[in-house]
């Protein structure tokens, strides 16, 4: 009997070819092969009469071959072979295309089921290039749901079927049952043989569907229980027990009273920090929303504790951004805050050194410079990393090692539907801003066509002229032979626009692929004043801010996310003056309409957020899977959130018995869980 760990190769028909091929699928063990789940199902189970068959859909048609296929010659390269079949209803005339070996494959006066699309040309009914088989013979490719995989070049369907077929012949016993049996008979699942066997080959609905349950279930109940023991792990050892001062002393010194929400997050995070245990906590809010604020609160506890705080940001210019704000918020309070980035000069870096770990600098505001080799600080109590998502484990982890076991706070601008978040961050404690700050006013939004072009460009010219600036992002870099048509590349467009558009107005442009200093140089140059308009790609979408830009207009808005839009949307509206965005599109499908009309309507980025979920599923909501979520192969996070919910709690319950899964019964689970570690070392940490 075969083992799960078995190379593909044990299969037959699975050459060094093939299993090269099916590497590319990641498919390299027998477990791989069972766990390739299809991505569609056809069902092939009802039998259409020629002339009662469904026109230009895929269907199933029964019928005789009333003659011999007939081959014939049309040009070099193509060859037709053709059939005639009939049955009592009328007569359906067949091609197939550079499949002369097919001639072979009829008899005269047999019957046969043909699975392909239905044309008509008159009362003359056609069809090309479909997938038959005898009628006594039928059960592999008609007369039944069929499976349908992602494919690479070199595997075919019939190919990976047969494979999996062999593959669950050979060692479908051997599927780890990780599913306690109580948590399996309390949800009422399948056991793994019947759901791997009807995964793949469905006896029929009912059966897929038990399947699809059984799978989805363990899915998220093996994620749940290693987000748990995680958690276990973070809160087992001993934290820096703050004392919490009144926060009034701080509040009263500011020129407008906090949000509910900030003061909310503020006490969250504080009832951490005395609890003994290591905070380790996500402050998730919409753009603009006073993350910045509540930063500074913390550092304030910080100091008045007689500790330290580090806050790493991203980007230079962000990292300027943050530290002249809580400058401002707390130097009053006689806390020091210094800054430390790349581009300093190394006696300004040793200087801020030195500061640090004498005690004399209360907070350090910097990018990544602050892990370096070098920096050390006195007594480090708290680490605050913005958008927390453009750092590594190993970059948050290495700031929290400068200091004993220190608090840890993340903050993010992009809002998370808090379903989805439970998962992704299923470590850490959750606060959530969702309330704006006085002065945040609602961004005018409007997705326009080409025909709008000449008026908005007026429109941003009469803005310039009132002394804003303005924003036009485009989703390329640069020319490119793959660039489609229609598409705005930046380098380009901002030449075009400064030559032929707006040659007396002052246009610059920054994109990914320009150099970090450079980048920020244009950005310093920008916040500034000293341009008036600014091409970009999506460089610009966090952080920055300029209260002076007052429009944001966005090419091939269909092109990019609903919560990319409005995270773009976000650089403006951020000073007095009154921001609109535009959102170019000629893309004239319901589904684009839809997507940017919610743009229109709502400026609440977790009414957005939900929205892009549910339309675009987890894989694209964050982008190049930054988030670093472990890939789901059956489960969908946007449909399935009350099978999450079952999982979390079941989960949560198992680990309240047998913390580290321990027990016999428990072991399977246990191994699933550290192989998900292994897998994603970078998202688990």
């Amino acid at each position: 009997m075969a083992d799960l760990n078995d190379n593909i190769r044990y299969l037959k028909g699975v050459g060094e070819a093939r299993a090269k091929a099916l590497e590319k699928l990641g498919i390299r063990t027998l477990a791989d092969m069972l766990g390739y789940f299809p991505r569609a199902y056809e069902d092939r189970r009802q039998l259409y009469a020629v002339a009662e068959a469904p026109l230009e859909t895929p269907v199933c048609v029964k019928a005789m071959a009333a003659a011999p296929p007939v081959a014939s010659f049309v040009r070099r390269g193509m060859e037709l072979l053709k059939l005639r079949a009939v049955d009592e209803t009328g007569t359906l005339d067949i091609t197939w295309f550079n499949q002369n070996y097919l001639k072979s494959h009829f008899q005269t006066g047999e019957t046969y089921i043909f699975y392909g699309r239905v044309s008509a040309m008159g009362r003359r009914r056609t069809m090309a290039n479909p997938v038959f088989e005898r009628e006594d013979r039928q059960g592999v490719v008609t007369g039944r749901i069929m499976p349908i995989y992602r494919l690479t070049a070199g595997v075919s369907q019939k190919f990976l079927m047969d494979a999996i077929s062999q593959a669950l012949t050979v060692c479908g016993d051997r599927a780890p049952d990780v599913l306690p049996a109580p948590v399996r008979e309390r949800m009422q699942l399948a056991q793994a043989r019947y759901a791997y066997e009807n995964i793949h080959f469905p006896r029929d609905e009912q059966a897929l569907e038990q399947a699809r349950r059984r799978l989805v279930f363990e899915e998220l109940f093996v994620l749940a229980a290693a987000m748990g023991m995680m958690r276990q792990k973070r809160t087992a050892g001993d934290g820096r027990r703050l004392k919490v001062f009144p926060m009034e002393e701080f509040w009263s010194r500011l020129p407008y009273r906090p949000t509910g929400a900030q003061v909310r997050a503020v006490d969250e995070a504080m009832a951490d920090m005395a609890s003994g245990t290591p905070m380790n906590r996500l402050l998730q809010g919409d753009v603009g929303s006073g993350k910045t604020l509540v930063a500074a609160a913390l550092i304030w506890q910080c100091a008045k504790n007689g500790l330290q705080a580090a806050f790493m940001a991203p980007t230079e210019i962000l990292a300027d951004q943050h530290f002249s704000n809580l400058s401002q918020l707390l130097e009053p309070h006689g806390i020091h805050v210094v800054k430390l980035t790349g581009s300093m000069r190394a006696a300004e870096k040793r200087n801020v050194n030195e500061l640090l770990q004498a005690g004399l600098a209360h907070a350090a505001v910097g990018t990544h410079a602050l892990i370096s080799a070098g920096v050390a600080f006195r007594d480090l109590g708290l680490v605050i990393t913005d958008e927390q998502h453009r750092f590594g484990v190993e970059q948050r982890s290495a700031l929290a090692g400068k200091g004993a076991r220190p608090h840890v706070l993340v903050m993010s601008a992009t809002p998370i539907p808090r379903t989805l978040a439970l998962i992704i961050y299923g470590d850490l404690d959750i606060s959530v801003l969702n309330e704006l700050p006085p002065g945040r006013q609602k961004v005018d939004t409007f997705a326009v066509g080409e025909d709008m072009r000449q008026r908005i460009w007026r429109f941003v010219r009469r803005l310039v002229g009132e002394g804003r600036q303005a924003f036009i992002v485009c989703p390329m870099v640069e020319e490119n032979e793959e660039l489609p048509a229609g598409m705005k590349s930046a380098e380009a467009y901002a030449k075009t626009l400064q030559k032929d558009v707006f040659p007396d107005l002052r246009v610059a442009c920054v994109h990914g692929k320009m150099k970090a200093k450079a980048k920020d140089a244009v950005m310093a140059a920008f916040a500034a004043g000293e341009y008036d308009i600014l091409v970009a790609t999506t460089v610009i979408e966090v952080g920055v801010d300029i209260p002076n830009a007052a429009l944001m207009i966005v090419e091939n808005a269909d092109r990019f996310g609903l919560s990319q839009l409005h995270q773009l949307r976000g650089r403006v509206g951020r000073g007095q003056h009154k921001s609109y965005c535009v959102l170019f599109s000629d893309a004239d499908t319901p589904d684009v309409k839809a997507r940017l009309g919610i743009m229109v309507k709502t400026n609440d980025g977790f009414k957005i957020s939900e929205e892009d979920l549910r339309l675009r599923g987890p894989g694209d909501f964050f982008g190049s899977r930054q988030h670093g979520l472990p890939e789901m192969h059956v489960a969908d996070l946007s449909g399935d959130m009350r099978v999450l919910k079952s999982a979390q709690e079941q989960a949560q319950a198992l680990l309240a018995q047998d913390p580290a899964l321990e027990r016999p019964e428990n072991r399977p689970l246990r191994e699933r869980v550290l192989t998900l570690f292994d897998l994603h070392a970078d998202t688990f940490n």
